[in-house]
């Protein structure tokens, strides 16, 4: 049966979500989770709140879709720890340093893949489910065929999102809030940049994701679990949607005109789109919530009053009393999900005026208001002339139900372990190598390879248009897989991959764990990239563990975090360019100059790729050569990134570096290397 799983960003909303039909929810505890500004539980609230959904037959996923500091990974640990004592039934990460502290600190507890691990290809969930997850939550830019593909050759379940917020980059992939504002979208705190407008429009503005309509085609396909979006929103909202799809999935169906016009009701931006499910990408895909949008407060009032009370959803129990002379009162119950409890109570009196009846009894035993329960079946089986107090079988049903609820909730046991930071690790003792990244190969030059830069990463399909034979004697190329592809690209990314290492390509970039299997054939040096949001000493141990050579640091990090990392391979880092900020599967509408322009006037270059999506690019160029910090944080690499610079600006650039001579860009920024995030 597919599931439905719906968004907890409070306890009300919780309570909305499970009363009105979710199968599952998720929530976050403390700051590890992607959305940080809700409201969220402590630690003592998740306990209460794993026993509510437990209860009620609700599964309950944590998440911890962060990325995590060194510093915080050890109160990651305990909360983790807190979970696992919760009954907590998954924890949804990002973080491959949080993945591996996570299966070292709780081994027993299954581990999903967030959305935000930017799972999108056979590939990716195969090596997803060779690092033990349970689950991938795959990416929002797929469609129907695609997600079929993966649902017949999965080895592990899968998670779509059907309905709610859509973000214009892929998730995990987005550094526009951190880069402009220090709000981190992988730690929880994004701006939400995209709705601001640009150049007088909203072209990075999507509407909200609805799929109502494909809901039986999804459980026909085989996905495990439709998520619906939304734990910044009003408890209401999560009623609303909640218990439409409930009424989908239940009845295997599409909604009516009149659920339709209800999910527009509770939330739209302009409508919804399913552009990315159909495959009609465009114009259409866009909107934005209208300024004199309004939330329906009589309706909403209404669903609030109804799961406020609690009882729109219980647990149907079979009772069985046995009520004999000279003995305790027996009650046997049980639900439909094999729990079965006995309980004893009172012992029956002859009775001196009127003897009890068996309806009588069944009638107070079916008295289950302000509980979690009601009467399916009720048996009563009790001998003649005895008589029973009402307050007697009243606590025997109060008996009963209180060692049902204890066996519903009970927490299954769950290794526990403590966290242990990697090895310390020696700094290298050389100043850190020049590597290069280009974007184009219009870029490459004979004068670039002449400066001898340790590495020269360039996209796979753009080093096809090169002839490497005059550059390999003064240096080494890296191919770089594309961060985002299909499963039906596998097969000619490993084509083009072998020729690349025939024409003397020495190093694979790898920016996603799907690359981990297309370059696992190819005896080539492994490297890292920046997309794989390497934030802690974990991920980089995880890392080495999977074969990896060297490794990118996310460019979030700033010096102190960088200098404390326990660097068990070498480490790289971005020290100058323009940092990428979106990768966009639909076109971006830019001005002519391909460029957006915000309200402040920051000019954002967008650049077409090799397979027709859109990267955006930072307004200003990183530039530190001026100062030594990033010569003394232990980087065994450091990187000049080139975008929209020319060939002979980028051989220029790169020898000013090498000779130590200032070249400081017009616009010029520090990024968030002295700033970090939040």
């Amino acid at each position: 049966m597919t599931e439905l799983l719906a968004p907890a960003g409070s306890r009300e909303a919780l309570v909305a979500a499970v009363q009105n039909g979710a199968d599952a929810v998720y929530l976050g505890v403390d700051e590890f989770n992607a959305r940080r500004g809700a409201r969220n539980f402590s630690p003592e609230e998740l306990r209460e709140a794993a026993a509510y959904c437990h209860l009620r037959g609700v599964r309950v996923y944590l998440t911890l879709n962060t990325l995590v500091s060194d510093r915080e990974l050890h109160a990651l640990a305990s909360t983790a720890r807190v979970a696992a004592e919760a009954g907590v039934d998954a924890i949804l990460v990002q973080d491959l340093g949080v993945l591996d502290t996570l299966r070292r600190v709780v081994p027993d507890m299954p581990l999903h893949a967030s959305t935000q691990m930017t799972v999108h290809t056979l590939s990716g969930v195969r090596e997803a489910a060779r690092l033990g997850v349970r689950r991938a939550v795959l990416a929002r830019e797929l469609s129907r065929a695609e997600i079929a593909e993966l649902c017949r050759e999965s080895p592990i379940e899968l998670e779509v999102f059907v309905h709610g917020a859509l973000c214009m980059c892929y998730s995990g992939q987005c550094a526009m809030s951190a880069v402009i504002g220090q709000r981190s979208g992988n730690r929880g705190l994004c701006a939400q940049p995209c709705r601001l407008p640009y150049d007088d429009a909203h072209p990075l503005s999507l509407k909200d994701l609805c799929l109502a309509d494909y809901v039986p085609e999804l459980m026909d396909m085989g996905v495990a679990c439709l998520k619906l979006e939304g734990r910044m929103k009003r408890p209401e909202y999560v009623a609303a949607v909640t218990g439409i799809y409930a009424r989908l999935l239940r009845e295997h169906r599409g909604p009516t005109e009149e659920e339709r016009a209800q999910l527009a009701a509770a939330f739209s931006r302009d409508g919804f789109t399913d552009g990315y499910y159909t495959g009609q990408k465009g114009a259409r895909m866009f909107g934005v919530r209208g300024a004199n949008a309004r939330w329906p407060e009589e309706w909403f009032a209404a669903l609030r009053a109804d799961y406020e009370r609690e009882n729109l959803r219980t647990v149907p129990v079979r009772f069985a009393a046995n009520i004999v002379a000279e003995q305790p009162m027996q009650l046997l119950a049980a639900d439909l999900d094999e729990h079965m409890v006995t309980v004893s109570g009172a012992t029956p009196e002859p009775a001196r005026n009127r003897a009890v009846a068996a309806d009588e009894v069944e009638q107070r035993l079916r008295k289950t208001g302000g509980t979690a329960f009601s009467v399916a079946q009720c048996v009563v089986r009790i001998e003649p002339e005895l008589s029973v107090s009402a307050a007697a079988i009243n606590a025997l049903r109060r008996d009963a139900l209180d060692a049902l609820t204890a066996e519903r909730t009970a927490v299954p046991p769950c290794r526990v372990g403590s966290y242990a930071p990697p090895e310390p690790t020696e700094e290298p003792l050389a100043p850190p190598g020049l590597t290069v990244s280009l974007l184009y190969a219009e870029q490459m030059s004979d004068a670039l390879s002449e400066l001898r830069p340790e590495m020269i990463y360039l996209p796979l399909g753009q080093l096809s248009r090169l002839d490497l034979a005059p550059h390999l004697e003064r240096t080494r190329f890296c191919a770089l897989l594309p961060r985002v592809y299909r499963t039906r690209d596998e097969a000619p990314l490993r084509e083009r991959l072998a020729d690349a290492v025939r024409r003397g390509v020495s190093a694979v970039g790898i920016g996603n764990l799907g690359h981990l299997r297309l370059a696992k054939d190819y005896d080539l040096e492994k490297r890292g990239d920046i997309s794989l949001n390497v934030f802690n000493s974990a991920a980089i141990r995880l890392l080495r563990e999977l074969g990896l050579d060297t490794v990118a640091l996310s460019f979030e990090l700033r010096r102190e975090q960088i200098h404390a990392l326990r660097k068990s391979l070498p480490c790289e880092a971005v020290i100058y360019g323009r940092l990428p900020l979106m990768l966009t599967e639909n076109r971006v509408e830019a001005g002519k100059e391909n460029v957006l322009t915000d309200r402040r006037g920051e000019r954002f270059p967008v650049l077409a790729l090799d397979d027709g999506r859109c990267e955006i690019e930072n307004a200003k160029t990183l530039y530190l050569a001026d100062r030594d910090d990033w010569r003394s944080v232990g980087l065994s690499f450091a990187r000049l990134r080139f975008t929209t610079e020319s060939a002979e600006e980028c051989a220029a650039i790169l020898r000013a570096h090498s000779e130590g001579r200032d070249c400081a860009p017009q616009e010029l920024t520090r990024g968030l290397f002295y700033r970090g995030v939040e």
